[in-house]
Order: C-alpha cells, then sequence, then structure tokens
C-alpha cells in the first residue's frame, strides 16, 4: 500500500514549486527588461521630451522648395476627369520620390480640373507636390522637423505605419509582463515582502489619487 506523504515530504515539494516559481519569474523579469530595454529607454526618453518641448526643443522646422516636371499623360485628362480616377497614382509618386528621394509614406491625393496634389508623411517629416494637371509641371515643399520631433513622433505613433504600430503594441505587452514579473518577485522575498508591497502600495495610491484629482 502507498503511503500517504508526510509533513516533511509535502514541505518539501512546496519549497521546490516555489524555488521553481521564484527562478522562472526572475528569468523571465530579467531576460524581458534586457530584451525590451532599448524601446524603455526610447519611450521614457521621449515621455520627457514630448512633456516637457522647453526643455528640449523640437528644433526649427526645415523647408526645401523643388520643381520638377512628370509625364502628363499619367495625370489624366482634366476636362474629362475632375476628381482626378485616371490618375496613376502609383507612377505620379514614384517619379517625384525617384527625382527628390522622397521618404514616407504617401497619404493624401487630391485632385481637381487644375491640379493634383500629393502628401507624403514620416515622423518628423512631411512632403507636398501640386501638380498641374495640364503640363505635369510641379512644386514640390519638403519639411523637416528635427530629431526631437522625429522621436516624438515614434512615441506617438504618427505617421509611423502598420511595422511601428506592432513595435508599440509588444513594447506594452513587454513592459506589462516586466511590471507583473517585477511584483511578482516581491512574494518570494520573505524578508522583504511587506515592505514591497507597501510601497507597491503608496505608488498606486498617489498615482490614483493625481489621476481622480485631474478627471474630477
Amino acid at each position: 500500500m502507498s503511503r500517504m506523504p508526510t509533513g516533511k515530504t509535502r514541505d518539501d515539494a512546496f519549497r521546490h514549486v516555489t524555488r521553481v516559481l521564484a527562478a522562472t519569474a526572475r528569468w523571465l523579469h530579467i531576460y524581458l527588461s534586457l530584451f525590451a530595454f532599448a524601446t524603455m529607454l526610447l519611450f521614457s526618453v521621449t515621455g520627457l521630451t514630448l512633456n516637457h518641448p522647453d526643455w528640449f526643443g523640437s528644433g526649427e522646422a526645415v523647408t526645401e522648395d523643388a520643381r520638377g516636371e512628370v509625364d502628363a499623360g499619367l495625370l489624366g485628362t482634366p476636362a474629362d476627369d475632375p476628381d482626378g480616377h485616371t490618375i496613376d497614382r502609383a507612377a505620379v509618386a514614384a517619379a517625384i520620390r525617384v527625382a527628390h528621394r522622397v521618404s514616407g509614406g504617401l497619404g493624401a491625393v487630391r485632385a481637381d480640373d487644375r491640379e493634383c496634389t500629393l502628401t507624403w508623411k514620416a515622423p518628423g517629416y512631411a512632403a507636398d507636390a501640386v501638380i498641374d494637371r495640364q503640363t505635369g509641371r510641379y512644386t514640390l515643399a519638403v519639411t523637416r522637423h528635427g530629431i526631437v520631433a522625429a522621436l516624438n513622433d515614434l512615441h506617438k505613433g504618427r505617421d509611423t505605419g502598420a511595422a511601428w504600430s506592432m513595435v508599440i503594441d509588444a513594447t506594452a505587452i513587454l513592459l506589462t509582463l516586466v511590471a507583473l514579473t517585477g511584483f511578482a518577485l516581491i512574494f518570494f522575498i520573505r524578508r522583504r515582502r511587506v515592505a514591497g508591497l507597501l510601497t507597491a502600495a503608496v505608488g498606486t495610491v498617489i498615482l490614483a489619487a493625481v489621476a481622480v484629482r485631474l478627471l474630477m
């Protein structure tokens, strides 16, 4: 007949499980923190630059103007197509992008019976081309806002595209896991447990009080 586990055996099993959980939480906390180090630093620093623009400055916008010409055949016939449905947007955008090294993603494309306007956007960057539909001649204005503005746009996810949106989502998940595993570790440090939980409680109460005060 099998014997019931003794009290010592149960205690040993409990301590073993506790050690495994503590080691797992510590491993996750350390390596998730290291993996997310660069993104945590980026979002921390840009949190300051966004909250205190007067400390860092966003730099003066620099605008460069250029002129050029595209094949008018790509622009359709204005008289027959005032809404610009026959404009070859991809070909026109590619021609201007190559000619002037325009970066960013192509955004709005607007047209009337006289002009066609293309806009490119990227963090800290904008380019606008206005094209005469009769002749194909255009003017291009490229505006750069500097590195601080570009980093701020990365923080906000402005004009960054789907790939950076995924980076923001992944960073949010990683930071959540780092916070939870760090909090879990305090339960395995008996001598620091009470002080750690009290510290977490105080921080939570302060944050909640400030948030409630602002929302009221």
